[in-house]
């Protein structure tokens, strides 16, 4: 089938999309550390069972200290930060316009990169960056009286939505130092499918290191009382489920076999349709109404983050 990786990369994006409305629900039912908590926590066990499978060790094998130590860095900017605003973005302003300030995510990775690992910033970046802003000002602002502008959003969530966009961008440039110091930590007589499981034995790390600082941050609040709260919430523990399930597994694994069907910009242009296929559960389950502009800054975004990856 020659169009088999952009129909992969649509059931990616659906799966995050998936993914982005349970973390909505376990967010409201059971609050953001412990959702973030229980997600990882599963995803270490659902990695480690993949990495067992796939290369006989049921952990990240062969990762040397410099690798841990930048994905660990990754870690704790993507998911502890990252994630953190996230999902607590989630609670204030919904998975919908959540996942519209999460295309902040590649101008950050674009920053982040120029900045430490010196990658060059080409007048393409600059133009995605600016039509990704305009696609968002375009959503989240509204018109008072004359050239007054303000949010039409709770500030609170929307600078959530740009603190999850940044630790998301970041951590990425992050992980990617990581992984390069993990790939020549490899033997030459390790096993032949341990390249190729590499993003999922790093995500493990990452999750790993992740799990401990959100145990660490409910530690210092004294809140390990909502993890046993939560172990008795059944519908809680099922939209964790769902959303590692249609996350780590099931997205990481599908992501990384659509770029090797079909060209990297295209599968990743296609994989970042999240905040459009969002609206329409929100429009037929949740009975929301969506106004023009918020559609029109969906779309104006979106062409923003097509240009980072085809320009």
């Amino acid at each position: 089938m020659s169009n088999l990786g952009e129909i992969i990369s649509l059931v990616v994006a659906v799966s995050w999309t998936v993914t982005a409305i349970y973390a909505d629900k376990a967010s409201h039912r059971l609050g953001s550390m412990t959702s973030n908590v229980l997600r990882l926590s599963l995803a270490i066990v659902f990695l480690g069972l993949i990495l067992w499978v796939t290369v006989g060790h049921p952990y990240p094998v062969y990762a040397n200290g410099k690798a841990w130590l930048w994905l660990a860095l990754s870690a704790l900017v993507g998911y502890v930060f990252g994630d953190w605003c996230l999902f607590n973005c989630y609670l204030s302003i919904g998975a919908r316009f959540g996942q519209l300030l999460m295309t902040l995510a590649p101008p950050m990775a674009a920053i982040a990169g120029w900045a430490i690992l010196g990658e060059k910033l080409s007048w393409g970046s600059l133009l995605a960056m600016a039509v990704t802003l305009s696609g968002i000002a375009i959503s989240i602002m509204s018109r008072e009286s004359g050239y007054k502008f303000s949010f039409s959003l709770p500030l609170k969530g929307v600078l959530l939505g740009f603190g999850a966009g940044l630790g998301q961008g970041v951590g990425l440039v992050l992980s990617k130092v990581g992984m390069q110091h993990y790939i020549e930590s490899i033997p030459e007589d390790a096993p032949s499918m341990m390249t190729g499981m590499l993003p999922f034995a790093s995500t493990m790390i990452r999750a790993i290191v992740g799990a401990a600082g959100f145990m660490a941050l409910m530690a210092l609040q004294k809140n390990f009382s909502s993890l046993k709260s939560a172990s008795r919430d059944r519908k809680g523990l099922f939209y964790a489920l769902m959303m590692t399930l249609f996350g780590p597994v099931v997205g990481v694994s599908l992501s990384l076999m659509a770029v090797r069907y079909t060209d990297a910009g295209i599968a990743s242009t296609l994989m970042a349709l999240t905040p459009v296929l969002i609206i329409f559960p929100y429009v037929l389950v949740y009975k929301q109404r969506i106004k023009a502009k918020e559609i029109i800054g969906v779309i104006v975004s979106m062409a923003g983050v097509a240009l980072f990856f085809l320009l």
